[in-house]
């Protein structure tokens, strides 16, 4: 089903996003440093039963870039605004990665809008000190050599060595998708990333239905991150995605839409 493509000004930001369908609103919220085209599969497959809405975050894609810090809590209100502008009261919502930490945001601060929680390839611990020196490290990067510079250093980490070596078409197009990302967009959503807090006090008053989705092969954010989430929820359901590492949906499509379509299916809204 064709996606229709709006850019609009919500609060401070010029925000693009694809609609396609109708029925239960699910909003796909994309990981990082990617924009709303990774979800590209996932978006034409449920659209036949759902009306999927798969923003760009500030900074990333089409969306603009105001002198705001690109904190996690400050992308959910961006997608509030969103739903708001759309009169769209509760929604599926799905994020991987940086969706991820995106999604703990907004339902901490929403939770009656979220009638169902998809948490791909996340985790609900804070960056370690380790990690926020790396996440600094990699925003030098952006700034001296770009987005190619961070493409370069992420996409090995990003996609399993089987990608790599098989799908080159996907790598190519993760690539691209970095590529389109604006050097401070990538600084500032690293830095947003680095001072995130912790989740795992959200974890057991989560009441909506959940799934919880991981690549087998993820090294960022390994299996055990979500095995973790999926126990401190209640009521989550773990999948895990062969053949994958941290963007499971870009890797093997077909497994993560059979996972959603089936958690979707079964899910009463």
């Amino acid at each position: 089903m064709g996606a229709v493509t709006m850019r609009k000004k919500i609060g401070e930001i010029e925000l693009a996003w694809d609609e396609a369908g109708q029925g239960m609103p699910v909003v796909l919220l994309h990981a990082f440093p990617l924009h709303r085209g990774m979800w590209t599969a996932q978006r034409e497959a449920l659209a036949r039963n759902y009306r999927v809405i798969t923003p760009d975050f500030r900074g990333h894609g089409e969306s603009s870039l105001p002198e705001e810090d690109s904190t996690m809590e400050r992308l959910a209100e961006d997608v509030r605004g969103l739903l708001d502008f759309l009169a769209v009261e509760r929604v599926v919502l799905a994020g991987l990665s940086m969706g991820g930490y995106v999604s703990f945001a907004f339902y901490r601060r929403c939770p009656e809008r979220v009638a169902a929680l998809i948490l791909a390839d996340t985790r609900a611990s804070a960056d370690t000190e380790e990690g926020r020196r790396g996440r600094e490290e990699l925003a030098a990067v952006a700034e001296k050599e770009g987005a190619a510079g961070v493409a370069e250093r992420m996409l090995p980490k990003l996609l399993s060595a089987s990608t790599h070596a098989e799908q080159p078409r996907v790598v190519a197009a993760a690539r691209e998708m970095i590529l389109t990302t604006s050097p401070a967009g990538i600084v500032r959503a690293l830095r947003g990333m680095a001072a995130r807090p912790a989740a795992f006090d959200l974890l057991p008053d989560i009441q909506c239905p959940t799934l919880v989705l991981v690549g087998a092969e993820d090294t960022l954010t390994p299996p055990a991150d979500s095995e973790a989430l999926a126990k401190a929820i209640p009521g989550a359901r773990l999948e895990v995605i062969p053949a994958a590492a941290h963007l499971s949906n870009l890797e093997q499509p077909a497994a993560f839409t059979r996972a959603l379509d089936a958690f979707l299916s079964r899910t009463p809204f």
